[in-house]
């Protein structure tokens, strides 16, 4: 069901053990905060990473709400999912614009034209896998890799925790995530279920107070107060030129300050180089891979049987990164910190989705509102973020679990323990050049190709013994 829901119950509680389906709704009022709260559980990373690749965050995350409509309507309301930026193509972008040298903006332009083609190609792939059945995603992905791949997701986003957020304010952090604890453990009805918001807010007033009564807080913030050995001032984050820790208030509000109340995003188009190309398409891969982990893993919560939508959710991941990088914007990928948001809440009401990807478009047009978010302090972000990748990792545990997955033997035990601690170092494999496959993505080709390889030749030195034995 595209447009329309049904009123879940009284549209304000949910019994033990019940979860509000995607074509179910709660009460409009409730929808709105848990549509606020997906916004508020992708907007970390789909804010940071474009600045990561270079890109315009503005136009990201406006783009993000677009994105999540188009994926909704083409999936037909079955699939509930946040589309925010993808960070699988970061490795890609480096190396474009390593090529591109000083040219600032014609390097956006070719970065984004290789994200649309990526965009293209991961769009067929999707059509491939529609009209040649779910059968085929059951050989290439069982339950031994699906369950590796989402726990890839979540656990392999625990270094954006450790080395990014959580050693900016160990402290609040800390206290942030104990709260959002007591929040959705105590708490089971509409309280418990904005849990991850609460926390967030608590952690947010938390800081701004502790600015006020304890002074700044010495930390280091990624990509700021660059210097070199001898403690002069770099102009580029490197090997010999790191951020150092300095005193800095937890709440800046002087981007809020500087931000305009209303006003477009910087929107431009692409260029199309069929060398950047080449450097962005091993993402598609990871791409794959994670809408079909994401897909699995609604499945798993809802008890639904969304195997029909694999195919349209990938074709509809290929089409929203296609319009966003046509204008600008970041590529997409189904969000492992919604999933996160929805495993804690049991809330998989597209109709959520809707409103986050309205609330998303209206961050875009409001610059002063955007900057705002986006000043929400990195150890709170640590906090809340520990929660909701660790429900992720785990979600591909229950997968395991659930279908008996034998980890006696090798053939499953080696590939995947090998891709997970890939994805959680992240572990950096450079190809060649500029080209560097690291975590996630690394990861899921480990994962997913080392397992079929294995299973292929243990199934030929087998054949022969069980042919003796009988």
């Amino acid at each position: 069901m595209v447009w329309g829901w049904t009123k879940h119950g009284d549209g304000k509680h949910l019994a033990p053990g019940e979860v509000v389906k995607p074509d179910e709704r709660l009460s409009w009022p409730r929808m709105v905060g848990f549509g606020a709260q997906h916004v508020i559980a992708m907007f970390g990373a789909t804010f940071v990473f474009p600045i990561v690749m270079g890109l315009d965050p503005n136009v990201a995350v406006m783009m993000s709400g677009v994105a999540t409509i188009l994926f909704l309507l083409i999936v037909k309301g079955k699939v509930p999912s946040y589309l925010g930026t993808s960070a699988s193509f970061v490795g890609g972008v480096f190396a474009i614009r390593a090529a591109a040298g000083g040219d600032t903006a014609g390097a956006d332009a070719i970065v984004t034209g290789a994200i649309l083609v990526a965009g293209l190609v991961l769009a067929l792939a999707g059509l491939a896998i529609h009209f040649l059945g779910v059968e085929i995603i059951h050989k290439v992905f069982p339950p031994v890799v699906t369950g590796a791949v989402v726990m890839l997701i979540g656990f392999g986003l625990a270094y954006v925790v450790a080395d990014v957020y959580w050693p900016q304010d160990h402290w609040v952090a800390l206290i942030t995530m104990v709260i959002t604890f007591l929040v959705i453990v105590l708490f089971k009805g509409f309280i418990g279920r904005i849990g991850v918001l609460i926390g967030l807010v608590a952690g947010f007033v938390l800081s701004w107070l502790l600015d006020r009564a304890a002074g700044p807080v010495t930390s280091v913030l990624p990509g700021q107060n660059l210097r070199d050995a001898a403690g002069n001032a770099c102009p580029v984050e490197g090997t010999y030129c790191v951020a150092t820790a300095f005193p800095h208030d937890r709440v800046d509000f002087s981007g809020v300050a500087k931000a305009e109340w209303w006003g477009l995003p910087n929107f431009h188009g692409p260029d199309f180089r069929f060398s950047a190309v080449l450097l962005v398409l091993p993402a598609v891969i990871a791409l794959i891979a994670e809408n079909i982990g994401h897909v699995k893993a609604v499945g798993e919560m809802t008890g639904a049987d969304v195997d029909p939508y694999v195919g349209r959710a990938v074709v509809a991941d290929g089409v929203a990164t296609v319009v966003t990088s046509a204008v600008g914007g970041s590529p997409t990928t189904t969000y492992a910190e919604n999933i996160g948001v929805m495993a804690a809440t049991r809330v998989y009401s597209t109709a959520a989705y809707y409103i986050a990807g309205v609330i998303a478009i209206f961050f875009g047009l409001v610059p002063k509102f955007g900057a705002l978010v986006a000043a929400t302090p990195g150890g709170v972000l640590g906090g809340v973020t520990v929660i909701l990748y660790g429900m992720i990792g785990l979600l591909g545990a229950k997968i395991w679990i659930e279908n008996r997955v034998d980890f006696a033997d090798p053939v499953n035990m080696v590939p995947i323990g090998a891709g997970i601690i890939l994805a959680i170092g992240p572990v950096s494999h450079f190809i060649g050049g500029e080209f560097i496959l690291e975590g996630i993505a690394l990861g899921t080709i480990v994962v997913l190709g080392g397992y079929h390889l294995l299973r292929a030749i243990a199934g030929r030195s087998l054949k022969p013994a069980r042919s003796e034995a009988g």
